[in-house]
This record gives structure tokens, C-alpha cells and sequence, in this order.
């Protein structure tokens, strides 16, 4: 058996990150290119293009690939896309671009050039539309929705060639890996059913259950966790990775679990992400996502399960890698241990319901967290963290008091 192919009908990852002598050179000409200022967010789709992640895109969309992503997961060609991925920036800017002129990508909060990209088109899209077909709700309150009406009036399209993966190798060592380094380390386990657990939390038990679930049934499992940008109050990236260790370290058998992050921010979409996440785990070389409740959302804007819905409303070729679809998790104090709905015959006085947001909610206020909640090895590093912002908190308001 072998891993799963990466997306696309060429079966192969298409990386578009430059090496040797191109990246110098295309680097000194990037120099004395017009330059485009991106986004956290579009900084993080450029990496994930030259790393292969988002294979098999060359570049950023055009309106009609925009379009059919928005309506049909389709782009022009028949390949199956669920969130479009795109770069905007003001109709100014736009105007002063010429078709066919290159551009350099600059990173706006570092100031980094991260690519040079060939302008094909520039064009107008509906905002409201995207974020209705993506997000289902245009509601600013919604973190994806806002992040979209922020941006520029004007896409522009066209292919990369990315110079950089931004700090994250030198941020997240042996935690950021890309496609090509996640498979080598599948294939030298001899892993070719693997699990991917998604997560934008340190892992609390019911987290832990549907990783544990997962090693029943494949070789393997990747707990996958994002390192871009999420909404104010997410724990960061190194809290988690920290937590995250601890957790396979002392509760899961050696070599059924790896840890390891990818580019990304979060953008919040529900169901849409849910496809995008199975998508770009297929070039990450995993055959499953696990999906369990409430994937990828924010609010109440998506119901528990409208993740698991969605890979049923897609074509069953769309993509190689399939949901592990896996009900209500909690701790249910009469089984005395970890169930979900669909082992569980109790009532749900018996049923304690655990979620990250709870779990955040809870450290951050100070209150006891139940046991059962989560391993006593995480919640001191968690309990750590948030001591620390409390005394962040308390010296800038003594600073403010003695002026």
C-alpha cells in the first residue's frame, strides 16, 4: 500500500517555492519590481503554494476561477476547489498594473518579499457573494466575513514564483514541515492509512478520543495544528505545540502520533474549510480528516454537524482524502470514561461536554477546570500561559497608574 496521490490529475505535488541559483536571481530582480503588499492571510496561501500544500494551484485565482470556486467547487480546468484563494489590493494600485507586468509580493507586517508573481488579470468580484457561498451569513461579526470585506476592491490573478517561507521554519523547528517532509516520515514508518487531526487548540480530552479512535483504524495519526493567525483569545501556536508534546509524550503508544504545523490563518468557514482541510491533508499524503463536531467553526453560524454534511453533497472523486466522521465526544461519569453519542446510552446530566472554547473560557477567568476535562500535564502549561497575561495585564496597568 502507499500514501494517497497529492490533488490534481497530474497526482504530484507541484511546489513553487524556488531553490539555488533561481531563487538568487529571481530575488535580485524582485528588487526593482512594483510591489503589492499582502496579508497575514495571503502571505500564509502564498507559502502554502510554495511548499506544495495548496498543489495543484500556480498561482493566485482568476475571476473565473474565482467564480466556479464560489458556486461549484470547481475552477475552470474540473478541479475540485472549496474556498477560493485569491489576492486583492486597491483599485489604485490595480489601475497603475499593467497585464503581463510582474510584481513583487511584500509581506506587509514584516516587510518581506515573499514572491514575484506575473499579473494576467485584474478584476472586480462581489465580496458579499464569496462570503455568502463560503462563509453562509455576510454578518461582520464573523471573522472570515470581516477579513474579506477588509480587503482591496480588485483581485488580481496570475502564477508565483515564492522566494520564502517567512519565519515559520525558524519559529516552529521540527513542528513546520511541508508535504514532501510530512510523506517521507509516513513512508519511512511504513504508514499508509493516516489520519489527520486538525486543530486550532491545545488537545483536551474529548480532542485526545477522536486522535485515539483514529489509531484504531490507521497506521497513524498527524495531529495537524495551524501556526498563522486566529481571532483574538485563541491560545498561540507555541502553547500548543508545547501541550500537544506533553499530551503524545505521556498518553499516546510511541509512533502512532506526530505532531507538526502548517501556514495558515484561520478563516472560520465551517463546512468550507472543513473541504479545504480535507484538500490540502491529500498532499500532506493522509488518506482521512477526522471530523468531528462543530470542525472549522466559529459562533453559532454553522450547525454541529453541516462538516459532516457537506462531504456528502460533493462528487466521491472530488479528492482522494475522505472524512472519519465521528459524533458528540464527552466524558460521560457512568460509562467512567471517554464515549460519544453512538456508544453512550446515558442521560446528558451523566455527559460532560468538553470544548476548546470552553476550556479557554474557563483558564482564562481563573475557575477550576472539572476533572475529566483535560490531562493535569496540559492544563499547567495552560494554567502557565494564562498566568502570564495576567501579569502582562496587571503591570501595564500599574505603568498606566504611575503615568
Amino acid at each position: 500500500m502507499s500514501l494517497v496521490n497529492p490533488h490534481g490529475k497530474e497526482k504530484k505535488l507541484k511546489p513553487l517555492l524556488l531553490e539555488g541559483e533561481a531563487l538568487v536571481s529571481e530575488k535580485e530582480k524582485a528588487k526593482s519590481l512594483t510591489q503589492v503588499r499582502i496579508t497575514s492571510r495571503e502571505t500564509g496561501d502564498l507559502i502554502m503554494l510554495g511548499i506544495g500544500g495548496f498543489t495543484p494551484l500556480d498561482g493566485f485565482m482568476g475571476k473565473a476561477d474565482w467564480q466556479g470556486v464560489c458556486d461549484n467547487y470547481q475552477m475552470t480546468d474540473g478541479t475540485f476547489w472549496p474556498i477560493p484563494i485569491t489576492l486583492s489590493t486597491t483599485s489604485g494600485q490595480a489601475d497603475s498594473i499593467k497585464d503581463g507586468e510582474e510584481v513583487a509580493l511584500v509581506d506587509e507586517e514584516s516587510g518581506e518579499i515573499m514572491a514575484t508573481m506575473k499579473v494576467t488579470e485584474k478584476y472586480t468580484y462581489d465580496k458579499a457573494h464569496e462570503c455568502e457561498q463560503v462563509f453562509k451569513t455576510t454578518d461582520m461579526e464573523h471573522p472570515g466575513v470581516a477579513k474579506v470585506m477588509e480587503q482591496g476592491d480588485v483581485n488580481l490573478a496570475g502564477p508565483v514564483k515564492v522566494l520564502s517561507q517567512g519565519s515559520f521554519p525558524d519559529e516552529y523547528p521540527g513542528v513546520y514541515l511541508t508535504p514532501f517532509e510530512t510523506r517521507k516520515i509516513f513512508e519511512d514508518k511504513g504508514w499508509s492509512k493516516v489520519a489527520a487531526f486538525q486543530t486550532r487548540n491545545p488537545m483536551h480530552r474529548s480532542h485526545e478520543y477522536l486522535a485515539k479512535i483514529a489509531i484504531e483504524t490507521c497506521d497513524g495519526v498527524l495531529i495537524h495544528q495551524l501556526l498563522g493567525k486566529l481571532k483574538p483569545g485563541d491560545i498561540p501556536a507555541d502553547v500548543r505545540s508545547r501541550a500537544i508534546n506533553t499530551l503524545l509524550d505521556q498518553y499516546f503508544v510511541k509512533d502512532t502520533a506526530i505532531q507538526a504545523g502548517y501556514p495558515l490563518d484561520m478563516r472560520y468557514a465551517g463546512p468550507r474549510e472543513a473541504l479545504l482541510h480535507a484538500l490540502f491533508r491529500q498532499n500532506y499524503g493522509c488518506s482521512h480528516l477526522i471530523v468531528g463536531r462543530d470542525h472549522a467553526g466559529v459562533g453559532d453560524y454553522y450547525g454541529p454537524f453541516d462538516a459532516h454534511k457537506i462531504f456528502d453533497e460533493i462528487p466521491r472523486d472530488a479528492m482522494e482524502t475522505q472524512p472519519l466522521k465521528i459524533d458528540w465526544t464527552f466524558y460521560c461519569t457512568k460509562c467512567d470514561g471517554m464515549a460519544s453519542m453512538r456508544t453512550c446510552p446515558h442521560g446528558k446530566e451523566d455527559r460532560m461536554l468538553l470544548s476548546g472554547t470552553k476550556l479557554r473560557k474557563m483558564l482564562s477567568e481563573g475557575d477550576e477546570v472539572p476533572d475529566h476535562f483535560s490531562r493535569p500535564e496540559v492544563l499547567t502549561i495552560l494554567r502557565e500561559y494564562y498566568a502570564g497575561l495576567t501579569e502582562k495585564v496587571e503591570v501595564k496597568l500599574h505603568k498606566a497608574a504611575t503615568g
